[in-house]
């Protein structure tokens, strides 16, 4: 049976933290592919994010090197806002026999209950919570963890306390963000002036 992770985020920018994610998920979940799926019109999110286009580049370069890994624009083309569970359909329905592995960080696990059908999501994949370095309370079961234990388990995550704000802010303030981005996606980020304030 096909195992097929499944890591979305905004990746405004995608950086070394979401790099080491991936590298540990393919590892540990013994996948046989891991796609990258760049969100497209994020219901949940507050702020703006970055065009489409930028985010697919940025991702692209950023996970260019990884074997096995596969950046997946289907949210970005889909018109209206961006469920996860419609991406899984979409998998499900092209690979029916896979086995699916949803990476979560452990905020956003915490937070599934009030995602679009989410008890389908629970079907569909199993929920592996990657734990991040500056989270508080690391590695405590929440609530949906203990009710659905079998549709969970826990990722080892690298401790890399890097974060996507931080480095907008960074490039904002046109400070260093060595050792957090990639080189690529740092020259893309220059060149197009992503993240500079008016």
């Amino acid at each position: 049976m096909k195992r097929i992770g499944v890591f979305g985020g905004a990746f405004d920018p995608p950086h070394v933290a979401h790099a080491a994610l991936v590298k540990a998920a393919l590892a540990e979940l013994q996948l046989d592919e891991l796609r990258v799926v760049p969100t497209g019109e994020a219901w949940h999110k507050t702020r703006t994010l970055s065009p489409a286009p930028h985010r697919l580049a940025m991702a692209q370069l950023a996970f260019a090197e990884l074997p096995h890994v596969v950046v997946d624009p289907r949210e970005l083309e889909r018109v209206g806002p961006s469920y996860t569970v419609d991406t899984l359909r979409e998998f499900k329905a092209l690979w029916p026999t896979a086995e699916f592995f949803l990476i979560l960080g452990e905020d956003q696990a915490q937070a599934l209950p009030s995602w679009h059908d989410w008890q389908e999501i629970l079907q569909l994949a199993i929920i592996c919570v990657a734990t991040r370095a500056c989270s508080t309370g690391a590695g405590a079961k929440f609530d949906l963890e203990t009710t659905h234990k079998s549709r969970f388990r826990r990722l080892l995550m690298p401790a890399l306390n890097v974060s996507a704000t931080d480095i907008r802010a960074r490039f904002a303030a046109h400070l260093s963000v060595a050792d957090m981005v990639f080189e690529p996606v740092a020259r893309y980020i220059a060149h197009h002036h992503l993240y500079q304030t008016a």
